[in-house]
Parts: structure tokens; sequence; C-alpha cells
């Protein structure tokens, strides 16, 4: 319902016929697919885990904390997402007008035509736009030239803090994940600093086996969840059968001597 081109069921379904037995589904910013994900996994008999993955501004950077097993209907957490989404759709008209600047037609008209939900329009649309349109080749290249941080048409957005991301979650009754960290663009100092106020504000996570991490990334992060006591998670990015690295259900396994975030959910 963010970013995703398949309906929940259809990602339900997907997991299910890969062999998955207990999954999350994690839109940005939003739960309104949680009903029908569930509601599909139940009917395959798979287990299914509430999430959401909020947006967080953190030292200068967009960093995603994923929160697990939470209440979708937990109003505080209901209304800080809807306050995170605010801010999209002016943020979206200036990136297509920075990117007009730059030559590209009618980009956020184009970007629309990507999105099911006009108040979660991102990076992501514009960049299938782009890719559509010929412009780049795939959506790794549209970031790197166009829309990353630090990019000509990147327009930069505050979004929710650390600590009311990680209340939200704990008072709906979920655990706190840090999403993919091999994708910041952190120093190592700074990445310390990240993993030390996290733990302190009681997050529980790291993603430590991502679609988004290299094999390299997957001892690195191991290494992390070791050293801070964090839970150890996984989570294929999976956004789409066309742009996924790695699809639902064939990452590799947890290292066996981290313990997992769902180890008391099955």
């Amino acid at each position: 319902m963010s970013d995703g081109v398949l309906a929940p069921e259809d990602v339900a379904r997907r997991a299910h016929s890969n062999g998955v037995t207990l999954w999350a589904l994690t839109d940005h910013d939003i739960l309104d697919g949680i009903p029908a994900a569930r509601a599909q996994a139940d009917a395959l008999g798979m287990g299914f885990i509430a999430g959401v993955e909020i947006s967080v501004t953190w030292s200068g950077h967009t960093v995603h904390i994923v929160g697990l097993n939470v209440d979708d209907g937990h109003a505080d957490l209901r209304e800080g997402l809807r306050a995170v989404r605010s801010g999209r759709s002016e943020r979206a008209r200036e990136m297509g007008r920075r990117l007009d600047a730059m030559g590209v037609e009618n980009s956020y008209e184009g970007a629309l035509a990507y999105v099911s939900n006009p108040a979660l329009i991102s990076r992501t649309h514009f960049a299938r736009y782009l890719v559509s349109q010929g412009y780049c080749k795939n959506l790794q290249a549209v970031f790197s030239q166009y829309l990353g941080e630090g990019s000509p048409a990147y327009v930069p957005m505050q979004w929710s803090s650390l600590e009311q991301a990680v209340s939200w979650i704990h008072q709906s009754g979920g655990r706190a994940v840090i999403a993919h960290p091999g994708r910041y663009d952190y120093t190592p100092m700074q990445f310390d600093a990240l993993f030390e106020i996290f733990r302190d504000l009681g997050g529980e996570g790291i993603e430590v086996i991502t679609g988004s991490h290299t094999p390299e990334q997957y001892r690195q992060y191991a290494d992390v969840a070791r050293r801070y006591g964090f839970l150890a998670s996984c989570g294929s990015d999976f956004h789409s059968p066309q742009e996924a690295r790695i699809d639902l259900g064939r990452l590799p396994a947890l290292p066996k001597d981290l313990t997992p975030i769902w180890h008391d959910w099955q």
C-alpha cells in the first residue's frame, strides 16, 4: 500500500508458495494493507505479524525503523503515521519541479501513474517512471543519478524522530527494529551513536539478513547484533518481482548464535 507493486493478498500468496511460514507486511508509514494481508495469510495457514516501516530523520539522514507485532488499530500509532505522511505531497511536487528542470518531462504526473495512494507518493514511484521512459536502466541508477541523498532532484524531508517512532511502536505492543542499516550513509562514530541511542530508547532489534545487504554486510551486522545485544531480524525488502534482489523466502538463515526477533511469536 506504499511503494510495492503487488496487492497485499498477492504478496501473501507469493510468500506462501515460496515456503514462508511466518511473514510480516511492513509498508512505509501506513497500516491499511494489514487486514487484507492477515486475512490471506490466515486462509493459507501461514503465520502473520502486523508490521510497519516508519520514516525517521536522524543526524541529517533518513532511517527506517520497522515495528513488528504491532496493534494495527492503535490510535497513537495510526495518528503518528498520519502525521509522518502529511508532508509527502509537497515534497513530491518539488521533486517533480527539479526533475522537469533537468529535462525529465511530466515527472510528477508520470510518478502518480505508479501510485495506488497519492498520500504515499515516494522517490520509488518517480524512479519507476524514469525507468519506464528510458532515462535510466534500473531503479538503482535513478537513485544514483537523480534521487539519492545529495543528488540534484533529492528533496530532504523532516520525518518523525527516532524517539517518536520507537515510542509509537512500543505503545502499540510491538518491537522496534533498525531496517537495512547497510543502506545508511553514516560514519562509524555516527553508527555507534545510532545503535547506542536506539538501544537506550528500548529498541530491540536490527536487520542482519536483508535483500538490501551484501553477504559481507550480513557478517558485519551480525557482529553489531552481538555487540549491542540486539535481537536479529531479516527482511526481503521485496517491492515487486521485477525489482527484488532476493525473492520472498529466499534469504539465507540467520546465524545460529543470534536470537531472532520472532523467537517467542510462533
